[in-house]
């Protein structure tokens, strides 16, 4: 059996599907730019017009990170070229990753000349991207380039080109191709060059010719052919790039692995399981046996640090990730999954990690020294297994060893080679990227997710008016965290205000606007605004946070949006109001166990810049003992029901009477189809309770001097029922401030009312609108001083509107014992 028996199905002959249509630039040897094409415009937004004749680190500018290009231009003529990867910005300003390939031209006189070959990786396919993967495959072959003028003769060349075709420079310059090739050859080769001219498309043809190295025998070339343009956008030349592809066949075989590699590798963002991947892949396509160590950190989703293994000598403790072996069901290795491995200190297993160099060993006649595995039994099994040939391949991300992949041989007898190292290079060097996608995930993820439930609230209490609870059930692997907040705010008088929002998005950006939404909600709700006009101040926030990321220069504008349901219940008058901003609307459950969805208008999300339709408020009573439920959409909804199945679902697990609400939130939530949800799940519940009568007590008051006395005694006399006999000197001087003030700035009757809950709050109503304002009283003066001692005397004091006015109101602390509950 060999391993060709397992291959999949072989490309097919060299078409034009198999080389990219690369971006291609021909410089001079100052670095200026003498040539370009259509891809080369395409890539980077360039025309000809813009970039000919103009310094290529100008046109092209490269990212921050780049070496100048002075800098580079001398590494280039020390090495003789240069391919890696490299990021330039495009002329509208976003960053592209490239291969780029430059490579010295000679000229007839001597001249120099550079050609850039760039590929964009970002937008390869896995079909259009088989160029790019054959010219890694083959970046130890010889390219050959010509440039040829309109008439075809040859004008510039590489070294390489000889070794094509046995053809020599000198021969080769102001000279057609019938002077290098048979003519049947040249003919239909000039016949390719004619039509790119005219087209200016990129052409690919296979040709034959004898190669200087190897006379005996023809050799097959495949060579790319592209248009090089000038200033005027005019053809100026035609530039071929030509690889020796007698031994095609492997490299196709090579090729077919990495198109499965592209589909089979990285199909989820979860590490082992790439691992995994790595190793089913490997067998039997390029092995026998495969197994995939990764640092013992790297499952948890920790990176390791570049320096593993160097601080105190010995090598890291590594996990198995992926096992994959011939014999099905039947593995002769002592590999297990998941097992700690702790490799050898003078293996080349512990090598591989602290140096990143890959090792192969195609003829392993001994199982001692360099390659003793972790101990002399797993040693005596692998000899006896069979493996006689072995790869050690480090799994490399952004300078960090993340661990481990080896292969070896026993059943296929052929050793390995270089160029089976190469390709297990390109196998672990794709699974490489998706462990760092995965963990770069899971960073991100972890610190999305630690980020807002920092930014939750960690405790939620209803007071005197609700009974609370909640759930946040973050979004799966796949979706990240989302941007769901929930909060539960105490309010003056007793009253109690419900929220939950949503904003767009998903990640550390979404969860940081949510605590940022979060925060301005607490405030404007401090601000004691009605539902609607909190909604409102709250759009203009979103909208104006929208435009503050549009105007950051180093960063590209993010999706600012979200949704807000605003609820406030007075557990005095039993009423809720409530509106919404786009957001589902809440289910409400009577004592009875019926529920209903209130008709409530929908308003708009924030931050769409619809503030020209106004939010509404609605007002409901609802007896004690009523349930609220304020959720996200991603409690109701899913892509594979529709909206009102998830709320019939949700009405079912709300309607179950008799659990405690935190048992009810985990009922709810146990409804859920998934378990891993794709969006975020918020609920927040809440059960109403009542103030007794007796709890109570307000007297309407006319608007004179004579008041104040009567508010006095009137707050006296109520204190001493309930029990309150030591706060009455700090009640009645509140009392005095606060009439005195309705008296001398409102106007209408006063009312004062004094509520007994969890805190004792004394609030005056008159109809004056305004606001009061503590002032700042010099010394002298005999008036501006009694906000201050309201607030000197009080927990807290403020100040809300009214229908008919406004509320000024001060809160005082009870002992423990004195608390109506």
């Amino acid at each position: 059996m060999t391993n060709t028996d397992h291959m999949p199905p072989l490309a097919e002959p060299v078409s034009p599907r198999e080389i990219p249509d690369a971006a291609i630039a021909m410089l001079d040897a100052e670095g200026t730019v003498v040539g370009w094409t259509h891809a080369a415009e395409q890539l980077v937004g360039y025309s000809a017009g813009e970039v000919v004749g103009r310094s290529a680190a100008h046109v092209l500018p490269p990212a921050g990170d780049a070496p100048s290009a002075s800098a580079f231009a001398q590494q280039c003529r020390a090495q003789d070229g240069w391919s890696g990867t490299v990021t330039v910005r495009h002329r509208d300003g976003h960053a592209i990753k490239m291969t780029l390939r430059i490579s010295r031209l000679w000229g007839q006189d001597a001249g120099t000349r550079w050609l850039v070959s760039v590929t964009d990786i970002g937008t390869l396919s896995s079909g259009a991207s088989n160029g790019a993967v054959r010219e890694s495959l083959l970046a130890h072959a010889p390219i050959g380039i010509a440039v040829y003028d309109p008439q075809l003769r040859c004008t510039w060349v590489n070294d390489v080109m000889e070794r094509h075709d046995g053809t020599p420079p000198e021969r080769r310059f102001g000279r057609r191709l019938r002077d290098s090739l048979p003519a049947v050859e040249a003919e239909a080769l000039e016949v390719v060059m004619r039509q790119v001219l005219e087209s200016g498309t990129t052409t690919v043809h296979e040709y034959r010719a004898w190669s200087s190295t190897d006379r005996r025998r023809e050799h097959a070339f495949s060579a790319a052919f592209f248009c090089l343009l000038d200033a005027d956008g005019t053809a100026m030349a035609v530039c071929s790039m030509s690889v020796d592809v007698t031994g095609n066949r492997r490299a196709r075989e090579r090729l077919a692995i990495l198109s499965e590699a592209s589909t089979r590798i990285g199909s989820t963002l979860e590490v082992m399981r790439t691992g995994q991947e790595l190793a089913d892949l490997a067998v039997p396509l390029l092995a026998d046996h495969a197994v995939v160590d990764l640092m013992e950190s790297v499952p948890f989703g920790v990176d390791p640090s570049a320096g593993t293994g160097k601080a105190n000598g010995r090598p890291p403790v590594l996990r198995r990730a992926g096992v994959a072996s011939i014999h099905p069901g039947v593995l002769k290795l002592p590999w297990v999954r998941q097992e700690v491995i702790r490799p050898f200190p003078t293996s080349l297993f512990a090598t591989a990690l602290r140096t990143g160099r890959s090792y192969l060993e195609s003829v392993l006649d001994t199982y001692s020294g360099p390659w003793a595995l972790h101990d002399p039994v797993s040693t005596q099994k692998l000899r006896d297994s069979g493996v006689h040939s072995l790869m050690v391949v480090p799994i490399r991300a952004r300078r960090c060893v993340l661990g481990l992949a080896v292969f070896g041989r026993s059943e296929e007898a052929t050793p390995f080679q270089e160029d089976d190292l190469l390709l297990a290079e390109e196998l672990v060097t794709r699974a490489a990227l998706s462990l760092d996608n995965a963990l770069q995930y899971a960073r991100q993820r972890t610190a999305a997710l630690t980020l807002q439930r920092d930014l939750l609230p960690h405790h939620v209490g209803g007071g005197a008016a609700l009974d609370v609870a909640s759930r946040y059930v973050p979004a799966d692997m796949d979706h990240g965290v989302g941007g769901d907040w929930f909060d539960v705010i105490k309010l003056s008088g007793a009253r109690v205000a419900l929220v939950v929002g949503d904003v767009v998005g998903h990640g550390i950006n979404a969860a940081a606007t949510m605590g940022r939404l979060r925060t301005a909600v607490r405030t404007l709700a401090d601000m004691e605004l009605p539902p609607h006009e909190l909604l409102a101040h709250l759009d203009d926030t979103v909208r104006r946070l929208s435009e503050e990321d549009a105007d950051a220069p180093d960063q590209l504008p993010a999706a600012v949006g979200a949704t807000c349901l605003y609820a406030v219940y007075d557990p005095v008058t039993r009423r809720c109001t409530m509106a919404r901003a786009g957001h589902p609307p809440p289910a409400i459950i009577d004592p009875q166990g019926q529920i209903t969805f209130p008709d409530m208008p929908p308003g708009a999300p924030l931050g769409l810049g619809l503030g020209l339709v106004p939010f509404e408020s609605v007002e409901l009573e609802l007896p004690e003992g009523t349930l609220l439920a304020l959720y996200t959409d991603g409690l109701v909804e899913s892509r594979d029901d529709d909206i009102d199945v998830g709320l019939d679902r949700l009405g079912a697990a709300l309607a179950e009477s008799g659990p405690s609400l935190e048992d009810l939130c985990s009922q709810v939530i146990d409804t859920l189809p998934t378990q891993s949800p794709a969006d975020d799940v918020t609920l927040l519940l809440a059960r109403t309770r009542g103030l007794e009568p007796a709890q109570v007590a307000s007297w309407e008051l006319p608007n004179e001097p004579t008041t104040v006395r009567i508010a006095r005694q009137a707050a006296a006399r109520q204190l001493s029922e309930w029990g309150l006999e030591h706060l009455v000197a700090t009640v009645q001087l509140i009392v005095s401030e606060l009439v005195t003030n309705a008296i001398r700035y409102g106007g209408g009757p006063i009312r004062l009312r004094l509520i007994h809950h969890q805190f004792l709050t004394c609030e005056v109503s008159d109809s004056n609108t305004s606001h009061p304002r503590p002032r700042h009283p010099h010394i002298i003066d005999e008036k501006g001083r009694g906000l201050f001692l309201v607030a000197h005397l009080s927990r807290r004091w403020g100040s809300r509107s009214a229908t008919d006015g406004k509320v000024v109101w001060a809160e005082q602390d009870l002992p423990s014992k004195a608390v109506a509950v």
